[in-house]
């Protein structure tokens, strides 16, 4: 089974030679800016980046991540620093390019293996699939939602039909509105769609009429 590759962007020997004996169960790749990493993410895409702080030649980790997550958008991050405030680990965490998780130095070694176990179970493939049968589901719930408005609207409309049809006055608005528990609105655009479909004759309710505020007169009263 192949290993999961993770990126380690770190400038410090020792703190990288760390890493390697605790992750020696992932296929490890080691940059020391992130000018080399954005040249390593090119060759082969990790599966988990850990990112310090501060790097080689004045680099800041964090001026990257956007250059990172735009190269690797599912790929998950896991920001290393002990010189982070509090408002820079929340900026980091936020946004469409962001940081999964930070930890502060030095770094506890078991937290930072079930970070990575975490960010490889929970983020980045897994992440993406979660979202898209997320946003399935909502297209399921609307296209629900839509059919069963849909459903409601004949049934009213097909009861107004029953109601007035063999009417000789005008329809009460305001009185089939309170009898459906439905806005006046919606009561007009049913007889419009009713005269449409050649089910109500026009003089029922001309269109002319949807803009006026009261009932019209009923005839013969």
């Amino acid at each position: 089974m192949e290993k999961p590759r993770i990126l380690i962007i770190e400038d410090d020997d020792l703190q990288a030679e760390i890493y390697e004996d605790a992750l020696s169960d992932f296929e490890l790749t080691r940059a020391r800016t992130g000018r080399e990493a954005l040249a390593v993410l090119a060759k082969a895409a990790p599966h988990v980046i850990i990112l310090d702080h501060i790097l080689d030649d004045g680099d800041l980790g964090l001026d990257y991540l956007p250059e990172l997550k735009e190269a690797m958008p599912h790929v998950p991050v896991v920001v290393i620093s002990g010189a982070m405030d509090v408002g820079e680990q929340i900026d980091a965490l936020q946004g469409p390019r962001r940081a999964h998780f930070c930890l502060s130095k030095p770094v506890d070694l078991d937290d930072l293996l079930n970070t990575i176990r975490t960010a490889l179970h929970e983020c980045g493939e897994a992440e993406i699939v979660r979202s898209f049968e997320s946003l399935e589901r909502s297209r399921r719930a609307d296209i629900q939602d839509l059919l069963s408005r849909s459903t409601d609207r004949l049934s009213r409309q097909n009861e107004i039909l029953r109601l007035i049809r063999d009417k000789t006055s005008r329809p009460n608005i305001s009185a089939l509105a309170r009898r459906f528990n439905v806005a006046r609105r919606t009561i007009i655009r049913d007889l419009h769609e009713l005269i449409r479909r050649g089910q109500l004759p026009a003089e029922v309710y001309p269109r002319w009429e949807s803009e006026g505020v009261d009932d019209p007169p009923e005839i013969g009263k």
